[in-house]
């Protein structure tokens, strides 16, 4: 019965690590000026630059993508993107991070350090997160 039940969760649990969370999903634009549309697959920077998701790590607050078109010298390498929510910054509401953006594989880039959270503002290997905000 144990067997069962865990052959039946397992395709749940695997699902959920390609699920995007709620407030990433939509579409955005940073403070850069730069537009996104992302859900549960892929993250797309307008106008043509496209990581496709291989995995969500919501409590880790990172995400795994393979590089896809628009990377001229790193097409079909690993990015982890690293995120996080902010509070009293309205109207930006999360941020992220491109930890590792030219990895030969998924495990190297998911091995990448961290971004600093606690230090929005230079966390990410000394630059500041890109703030990100829905478009309306």
């Amino acid at each position: 019965m144990r067997l069962i039940l865990i052959f039946l969760l397992f395709p749940i649990a695997a699902w959920s690590q390609k699920k995007a969370l709620s407030f990433a999903k939509g579409d955005f634009t940073d403070d850069y000026g730069i537009k996104y549309t992302i859900n549960d697959t892929l993250w797309m920077q307008h106008p043509n630059i496209k990581y496709h998701i291989i995995k969500w790590n919501e409590k880790e607050q990172y995400l795994i993508a393979k590089n896809g078109s628009g990377h001229k010298a790193d097409e079909n390498k690993y990015t982890r993107i690293d995120f996080m929510t902010f509070e009293g910054m309205a109207p930006w509401h999360w941020g992220f991070c491109l930890t590792s953006y030219k990895a030969l594989t998924d495990k190297e880039a998911e091995q990448t350090a961290a971004a600093d959270r606690k230090n929005p503002r230079k966390g990410c290997n000394g630059y500041p997160f890109s703030r990100m905000k829905v478009v309306e």
